[in-house]
């Protein structure tokens, strides 16, 4: 065995070492794990007691659906959309295209003041 290889080998056992004692000194030593974290936000509404804070982390996860609702959509329909013109490109028939873009932005539109409303509705 070359000196090289002997001082990589205890390099790495050090190394392993080291890493064993940070994982136990952070399970047993809560503060130090804790040390650099940031504060949980409080949410948009509610707050002072357990069940109002529920209630705002609620609205704020069904304000965040609404929105991922919408961007769903606006994606199924940019997709419907490019595939229908490119098979109208390919036929030379537009009125499938002209269709799918105007019922996917009055689809658009519809989920967007749905969830509009619901906002208001919600906070109650």
């Amino acid at each position: 065995m070359s000196l090289s290889s002997y001082y990589r080998r205890l390099s790495n056992r050090i190394t392993h070492g080291c890493q064993k004692l940070v994982v136990l000194l952070s399970a047993t030593v809560p503060g130090i794990a804790l040390a650099q974290l940031p504060a949980l936000e409080e949410p948009t509404q509610g707050g002072g007691g357990i069940r109002s804070t529920a209630q705002g982390y609620m609205y704020d996860g069904f304000i965040l659906a609404g929105l991922l609702l919408s961007t769903a959509a606006f994606i199924w329909v940019g997709i419907g959309c490019l595939s229908s013109f490119n098979e109208g490109r390919a036929r030379g028939e537009w009125t499938k295209f002209g269709v799918t873009a105007f019922v996917g932005v009055v689809l658009i539109l519809v989920i967007i003041w749905l969830s509009t409303e619901a906002a208001p509705i919600l906070s109650q």
